[in-house]
């Protein structure tokens, strides 16, 4: 008996570790040369595996995010005599601690409010008949057939206003 065995586990090309590798195999499968283990160039594992460029911005605005934060918290609760006790006597006032995030608070109202009002602006009153018909508007066109079997399908049309009434209100 020869030590160590066979192996009898499938090439390394063929071996599939995760879900992304499965559909990069299956995106750039070739003809049946393409899975022979010898068709396979060595820069093959370092061209479909690694970080995106989109996931290392992602990371690197996530950490900036998280270390902004903190020492924007750091500067607004320690006290001034602490700061200065430490070194850093060059910062900005604790005024603007409270200042900057209640403007921008302000802003995002504000800008709400206006963008709702904008659109009630904008739209017409309910009396308007351009709430019913415009420039789109499509009629149904009634047709007839000979058969029942044989009849297409209806092109697209508007539902008129007198339908929509007696289906939502009925006989009132």
């Amino acid at each position: 008996m020869e030590w160590p065995p066979p192996s009898t586990s499938p090439s390394p090309s063929l071996v599939v570790r995760s879900p992304r590798q499965t559909v990069s195999l299956i995106r750039n499968r070739r003809p049946h040369r393409d899975w022979a283990p010898s068709s396979r160039s060595p820069s093959f594992a370092a061209r479909d595996h690694g970080p995106k460029p989109s996931e290392v911005y992602g990371f690197v605005g996530s950490i900036t995010t998280v270390i902004a934060t903190a020492v924007y918290l750091a500067w607004a609760y320690t006290p001034e005599p602490v700061l200065q006790s430490l070194g850093i006597t060059y910062y900005p006032s604790k005024y603007w601690a409270l200042a900057v995030p209640s403007f921008v608070v302000v802003t995002v109202v504000l800008s709400m409010g206006i963008y709702m009002g904008l659109n009630f602006a904008a739209t017409p009153p309910p009396t308007s008949f351009s709430t019913i018909f415009d420039e789109k508007s499509r009629e149904h066109t009634a047709f007839s057939s000979a058969t029942e079997d044989e009849r297409p399908i209806e092109p697209i049309s508007d539902i008129g206003i007198d339908r929509i009434n007696s289906l939502m209100f009925g006989d009132r």
